[in-house]
């Protein structure tokens, strides 16, 4: 007929292959379904238009008997044209029955909505919080390791009940809005859409004789005392994690975890770089001119710096194996050592007189250098 429109096939609406298993067509309709469902592209007809082509193709290719006959005979096998029987009104041979989707759409609304799918009871148990502290560490601390007590305020099962939440040892009476579902059903449209029951959040059970401990909480706040090993070369910010130590969970779950956060103080003349130390050192003229030997002061003990004679402002030294430790392995870092020759703000007028001499002797064209000029120069003194 004139002006017919030629229907897509539905292996290719729902791209699947013709040999795709009836798992794979499910799974990819309910990738699609969500895609273009009308309730997540308000106001588009063309994805409203493409739900229902994939609700069409997946009407007929879920059905062995109609994907026999789709597959034999394609689109003419079905004499009401949209896949169903003339009449139905619903695209994909749909009766109009909610239950006919129950299963597929059960499953994207309680994604859309937060219900739960597929009609399983949430657990009862839930997981405890992650709880957090906050500990500060010395520089010294951080580098060398610490193990401190610390306290921490958590919920912890209560012991009178043994964590039901309930009086006496009396167990939970069946919810009696969703029957012990944990799930209630709503109607959207033709569609059925399960979400977790608002009564019992999904438990299918609540607590009808409270714990008069915990007051059907199953849970009690205490303090709880933990040693914090704090390991040698951590860095400002390092997260230790303590798995179980954070709150207890709900009604008998597992507990959370407890993260100890370290903040580091600054010190005073080192600045850390990965597990180097960097610090600056000042020096005299003669010192950097004729050459000296000095004690630094690291973090653990004095070290001994051979200065060469010549040593030009801003060079740097390395002292090996006086850095920090590296974290949960062997060896250190180094330290790195800047010396910065020191130009007196007073002199005597013997000093002076000394200075004018030397000056005489050590004539220096003062004309201006490029940038590279004087790296090029500190590379040769070097």
């Amino acid at each position: 007929m004139a002006g017919a429109t030629v229907k897509a096939d539905y292996y290719e609406v729902l791209q699947v292959t013709k040999t795709a298993s009836d798992g794979e067509i499910k799974t990819s309709y309910r990738k699609l379904a969500m895609q273009f469902h009308p309730d997540r592209n308000p106001g588009d007809t063309t994805a409203e238009d493409k739900f229902k082509e994939c609700s069409e193709a997946y009407g007929v290719l879920s059905d062995p008997q109609k994907r026999a006959a789709y597959d034999r005979y394609g689109h003419a096998g079905f004499g009401g044209g949209a896949g169903g029987p003339a009449g139905s009104g619903f695209p994909g041979g749909f009766s109009g029955d909610p239950q006919d989707l129950g299963d597929i759409f059960g499953d994207i609304f309680g994604e859309m909505f937060g219900g739960g799918g597929g009609g399983r009871r949430q657990s009862r148990a839930q997981r405890g919080r992650d709880l957090r502290y906050d500990m500060t560490l010395t520089f010294e601390e951080s580098v060398f390791g610490k193990e401190q007590e610390i306290k921490i305020r958590r919920s912890e099962a209560c012991t009178d009940c043994n964590a039901t939440g309930s009086a006496n040892g009396k167990q939970p009476a069946t919810c009696t809005q969703c029957r012990g579902a944990g799930q209630v059903r709503y109607q959207q449209g033709f569609f059925s859409v399960a979400r977790a029951c608002p009564k019992c959040e999904g438990a299918g059970v609540v607590v009808t004789d409270p714990c008069p401990t915990c007051k059907g909480e199953s849970r009690v706040q205490r303090e709880h005392t933990i040693s914090v090993k704090v390991p040698a070369g951590v860095e400002d910010g390092t997260r230790i994690r303590y798995q179980g130590e954070g709150e207890a969970g709900k009604l008998g779950g597992p507990a959370g975890d407890l993260y100890v956060v370290l903040n580091v103080k600054d010190h005073k003349f080192f600045q850390r770089d990965g597990d180097d130390l960097h610090c600056v050192v000042p020096v005299s003229f003669p010192q950097a001119a004729l050459g000296d030997e000095l004690e630094i002061e690291t973090l653990d003990g004095v070290a001994m710096l051979k200065v060469p004679e010549g040593t030009q402002s801003g060079r740097s030294f390395r002292i090996k194996g006086k850095g920090v430790p590296h974290l949960n392995s062997h060896g250190k870092g180094d330290l790195i050592v800047e010396v910065r020759v020191q130009t007196p703000g007073k002199l005597t007028k013997q000093q002076k007189e000394l200075l004018r001499q030397l000056g005489d002797t050590m004539k220096v064209e003062n004309t201006p250098h490029s940038h590279g000029f004087v790296d090029r120069m500190k590379e040769i003194f070097n």
